[in-house]
């Protein structure tokens, strides 16, 4: 049985998802329906955390909109999620960023990576 379930998980998965961490700032194409038509909706921001695994793995966006803080949580693997795009790398050395959600303005910035 647990074989079985596991074929059919192993099938939905995603193969051309990007490799992006916490503390990136990326943009996700997502899927939204109105009525009978279908379009895509760009939603920037930092992602502040990844759990899960499988097709269970979800990950959280947040970015500020007119002064106020939108969080966005996607499973990673949907079908809703278009595609996703990195705008840029961030240095973090925490795997959860909840911190970000009390801070404003400048100070709710993440520090880019150099290379």
């Amino acid at each position: 049985m647990n074989e079985i379930i596991k074929n059919i998980e192993s099938a939905q998965l995603k193969s051309d998802l990007p490799d992006f961490k916490v503390g990136d700032t990326i943009r996700v194409h997502g899927k939204i329906k109105e009525g009978n038509r279908e379009r895509i909706q760009i939603f920037e921001g930092v992602v502040l955390k990844k759990q899960g695994g499988s097709t269970r793995a979800t990950f959280t966006v947040r970015k500020s909109s007119n002064g106020i803080g939108v969080e966005k949580t996607w499973p990673l693997h949907s079908p809703n999620v278009d595609h996703i795009d990195i705008v840029r790398r961030g240095k973090v050395r925490r795997a959860k960023l909840n911190y970000l959600r009390q801070r404003t303005g400048k100070r709710a910035k993440v520090k880019e990576l150099v290379k």
